[in-house]
């Protein structure tokens, strides 16, 4: 897609994540409280923490590469609750809803009130709301634009009248479903108009309200109030902000799971800058081409239908993933080259992790994997990244055999939080390119207001100053745009 014209109006809007224990009430400030579902280093029992890892991917798999049925509006493939969720503002007056800010699927969705199979506790400790339509919000009809523009035949099927509410339902492939209807409602977001400087704003969005949840996603244990998603589709909430010359339709996010915290951003990202490669066109999800992988600089001989691209192949970047998958084959030569100076070691099997002990630097002991993608871009994984401590010098590959997830990614390579933490991962759908720099992800980025050429800079620490913080206890997400012109051409 063509970068809107500079004259048109836009907001740029930074999503910035903080860590900290407690905050004002999110409805007067436009933070809002966002938490990690699983930390770094897992507590408890070995297998418990490893076995909750491969649970969420499972789940998260079955729906990312299970046959679909696609929504009225078109959407993607909305996942399981996964590893950060936040807490957005929609209706007049403004209510709370707990989603998962997630880069794999499209559409913003809540449970609606008197919502069949929806959990009305969840494990994770929140007070989960559904949402009342009949409040603030106003029904999509199946004559309206969004309802025939997003349906992918074109025609809005279960409408018995042109009045009939646009109806969608999304059906994964480990059985989960979710039913409901679009509507149209105010969701509630700051803007920045100088350095530290913010002032409310809103604006109407059309998204799903679900009438009904089937199989894992009716689950109270991890139980959320809907997804907010940040795809390609033109449903999702980011298009429709840049339809409404609002925002560029450019995100990044940068996730600091080392000392904590980071930045989701929407708009344009100066500073600092990244090299790009191509995505994938025609395809679902932010596919990229893979050219190579190495290890400690050599490079891996690895089949020629590693690097294909196609239906259950190519290598997919889905931050909400936590882990990284591997085709069989290319998984056993990447674990021989990184235990190659350790071939001695014991090696154990917890829930398919390959597990170890070992008591000195795993940084020094261990080698870099590095991922090699169309126009020179390289995405470097360090070892604590790809090894997870557990306790008594006891450390798991983050690396896995995608063939023992599903069937239907064992031919894929999977690219999830556990490669591109500390990295500022910037999506440009503008040129349909994505890039990435390793980064210090509680540190400042610069973003520039397009109408005046103003630079500001925003810190992830100095944003909300007057907080207090206890780093590993949960995330903040402040929602802030920067000022472009309310004129349009």
């Amino acid at each position: 897609m063509a970068p809107a014209p500079r004259a048109s109006s836009f907001f740029s809007v930074l999503l910035v994540l903080l860590f900290a224990l407690s905050v004002e009430r999110a409805a007067a400030t436009g933070v809002f409280q966002v938490r990690r579902k699983f930390p770094r280093h897992g507590g408890g029992g070995v297998a418990e923490h490893l076995a909750a890892l491969r649970r969420h991917d499972v789940g998260r798999h079955g729906r990312l590469l299970g046959a679909v049925d696609l929504p009225l509006g078109g959407v993607g493939l909305p996942t399981a609750t996964g590893l950060y969720y936040t807490q957005i503002e929609i209706g007049s007056p403004p209510k709370g809803y707990y989603v998962q800010v997630d880069t794999g699927s499209d559409i913003l969705w809540v449970n609606c009130i008197r919502c069949d199979g929806c959990p009305t506790r969840s494990g994770l400790g929140i007070e989960l709301t559904q949402y009342d339509p009949a409040g603030s919000g106003t029904t999509v009809g199946c004559d309206q634009e969004f309802c025939v523009a997003n349906s992918p035949s074109g025609v809005p099927p279960a409408c018995p009248s042109t009045s009939s509410p646009c109806q969608f339902r999304i059906a994964y492939g480990d059985g989960s479903s979710t039913t409901g209807f679009y509507v149209s409602d105010s969701v509630q977001y700051n803007q920045v108009s100088g350095n530290g400087q913010t002032t409310a704003s809103n604006a109407s969005i059309t998204f799903g309200c679900g009438a009904q949840l089937g199989g894992d996603l009716g689950s109270s244990s991890q139980a959320l109030d809907g997804i907010l998603g940040f795809g390609q589709a033109d449903s999702s909430m980011l298009s429709q902000l840049a339809a409404a010359r609002k925002v560029r339709k450019i995100f990044a996010h940068c996730l600091d799971t080392v000392r904590g915290g980071g930045i989701f951003a929407i708009g344009n990202v100066v500073q600092p800058k990244v090299k790009t490669t191509p995505l994938v066109q025609n395809v679902t999800h932010y596919n990229v081409n893979l050219q190579g992988i190495s290890v400690a600089g050599a490079t891996l001989q690895l089949p020629s239908s590693t690097f294909d691209s196609g239906d259950s192949k190519g290598t997919i970047i889905d931050s909400g993933t936590t882990l990284a998958y591997l085709p069989k084959e290319v998984y056993r030569t990447l674990l021989t080259a990184v235990f190659d100076k350790y071939q001695d070691l014991a090696l154990h099997n917890y829930q398919d992790f390959v597990c170890f002990q070992f008591s000195g630097s795993i940084d020094d002991g261990f080698p870099v994997v590095t991922f090699s993608f169309e126009g020179d871009l390289t995405l470097n994984v360090y070892p604590h990244d790809y090894l997870f401590q557990n306790g008594n010098d006891l450390y798991c590959m983050g690396f896995l055999d995608g063939g023992v997830q599903t069937k239907d990614g064992k031919d894929m390579v999977l690219l999830g939080d556990l490669v591109l933490s500390n990295k500022l991962v910037v999506y440009d759908l503008e040129k349909q390119v994505i890039g990435w720099t390793d980064y210090n992800c509680s540190s400042s980025i610069k973003i520039e207001d397009d109408k005046t050429g103003s630079v500001y800079t925003v810190d992830a620490q100095n944003i909300s100053a007057g907080w207090r913080f206890q780093w590993h206890k949960s995330l903040i997400l402040l929602l802030v745009t920067t000022i472009w012109s309310c004129l349009m051409l």
